[in-house]
């Protein structure tokens, strides 16, 4: 019969016949941490019909490479874009997408190029489509209108991007592929060496209506994924991300995740929007006056998130392959980074090599419920640490006490568990001051509840070093 320290899951104690029996006890096995691998779900419109190989919309599908995110959801969609946006930023990327469509009423933003006259020099006309570039070249004595049937041609063998063209009303006219207001923020551009050719080019505008990511968030309540994409930068769109989130991350469900929107206009309306959400699970990367729609941003931005599963060290510095180099007089200076930082926008900026990295991640949470400003989410590290904290004594209670008693002893073997797990976390320098905090651990049974255990568990979260300041003392 076992004692009191020994006990059998699958040997009866009842057991009369003569026999030696040993039985595996796998609880005790693992005593390191949970890996901290990062998932990234991206929600972007697809287009229609369905065709082919392409998935149904509200579906998630894994996606490894961007011909396989083309093929499942149209090629040059929104969905599409992302994905070979996020694996251009980080190619080892775990990586889901879920389809939607274009909104039932929505209209495609529209655009033009209209050219007049006939060419007089041998040249080339440019067409850029966002960081796109589309060249045709001109011979002495070309018209217009064969010029402009040539760049028909030519933009449209390129079906990667957003959008098509044709010629109407004696110009080309792009349209973009899917519907929705997001197409107004697809940048036009043109450029001509050529003589005799006169160029009217038309913003993109008129899309209209936005899809509703509540289904798509819906569809997906019960999986578990890190890092959420949005690919609209609304407030509509990002509230709708933020209940998700709480909803998701709450101690009842404990599928914690954070959420990236991408942002390309002035420091004054992105502040606006980020005061409005608020929330330390979701941040807004901020690159002033890019050509990139704001969804292509936020996925690069996520995905340079997801290749760091340390959740305390900071994303400082890291670059995201794939966003464009922005005008010199458009990027911001120090003194409005400093602003963004302090208003819930992270800053992007153009660093060496032109590559463009991250400032400072930060979440939106900038005030608490009384409006009270509030630095305990700043560092989107913060949030980041707490659940990998939460996920890794969670998994620990799960192994070793999957079907334990509540006695006297119970108490004080969850407490040295948890202690334990949290001077694991401190030798990877995700939480710190674990003995001089341990009096603070307490396990305890509830008062109202018979078969309750309550643990208090203090975490003391290391933070990035982000500023290092100095004084030089001058000797003659």
């Amino acid at each position: 019969m076992a004692s009191d320290n020994i006990t059998l899951e699958q040997i009866p104690a009842s057991t009369r016949k003569p026999g030696k029996h040993i039985e595996f006890n796998l609880k005790l096995a693992v005593t390191t941490l949970p890996t901290n691998r990062q998932t990234v779900l991206i929600i972007g419109q697809m287009l229609s019909p369905i065709a082919g190989t392409m998935v149904a919309p509200l579906t998630t599908q894994y996606v490894f490479s961007d011909d396989e995110a083309a093929s499942y959801f149209g090629r040059g969609s929104l969905a599409h874009l992302m994905a070979k946006e996020a694996m251009t930023a980080n190619p080892y990327i775990n990586l889901s997408v879920i389809g939607v469509e274009d909104a039932e009423g929505s209209q495609a933003a529209k655009g033009s190029l209209k050219l007049t006259g006939t060419a007089t020099n041998a040249g080339v006309i440019s067409l850029y489509i966002a960081t796109t570039r589309i060249d045709i070249t001109s011979r002495n004595g070309d018209d217009a209108a064969t010029l402009m049937a040539s760049l028909v041609t030519a933009l449209n063998k390129n079906p990667d991007l957003p959008v098509t063209a044709a010629i109407t009303t004696d110009a080309v006219t792009i349209t973009a592929k899917n519907k929705g207001a997001f197409g107004n923020d697809i940048i036009l551009r043109a450029t001509s060496t050529v003589a005799g050719i006169t160029s009217e080019l038309t913003p993109m505008a008129g899309g209209l209506l936005e899809v509703d990511i509540r289904d798509a968030l819906a569809a997906i309540f019960a999986a578990r994924f890190n890092i959420l994409v949005c690919p609209f930068s609304s407030e509509d769109a990002l509230t709708a991300l933020r209940d998700h989130l709480d909803k998701v991350s709450h101690p009842m469900e404990q599928r914690p995740a954070i959420g990236v929107a991408g942002w390309r206009k002035s420091f004054a309306t992105g502040t606006t929007l980020t005061k409005k959400i608020n929330s330390g699970r979701v941040m807004v990367g901020w690159h002033n006056d890019s050509a990139l729609m704001p969804c292509i941003i936020a996925a690069g931005f996520a995905a340079v998130t997801a290749s760091e599963e340390d959740p305390a060290r900071p994303l400082n510095g890291l670059p995201i392959l794939g966003l464009d180099v922005t005008p010199l007089e458009s990027q911001p200076g120090r003194t409005e980074q400093e602003a963004a930082l302090y208003n819930g926008l992270t800053p992007l900026e153009v660093g060496p090599g032109d590559k463009v990295q991250i400032v400072r991640a930060i979440s939106t949470y900038t005030v608490n419920d009384s409006g009270t400003d509030d630095i305990s989410l700043l560092d989107i590290t913060t949030i980041r640490t707490l659940d990998y904290t939460r996920k890794a004594i969670v998994e620990r209670w799960s192994l070793r006490f999957p079907r334990e008693k509540l006695s006297e002893r119970t108490p004080p073997k969850v407490r040295s568990e948890t202690l334990d797990v949290l001077f694991l976390l401190e030798r990877l320098e995700i939480l710190e001051n674990v003995e001089a905090n341990k009096a603070k651990l307490l396990s305890e049974r509830d008062l109202q509840n018979p078969g309750t255990l309550n643990v208090k568990i203090p975490a003391d979260v290391v933070n990035g070093l982000h500023v290092i300041a100095g004084v030089i003392d001058l000797y003659l």
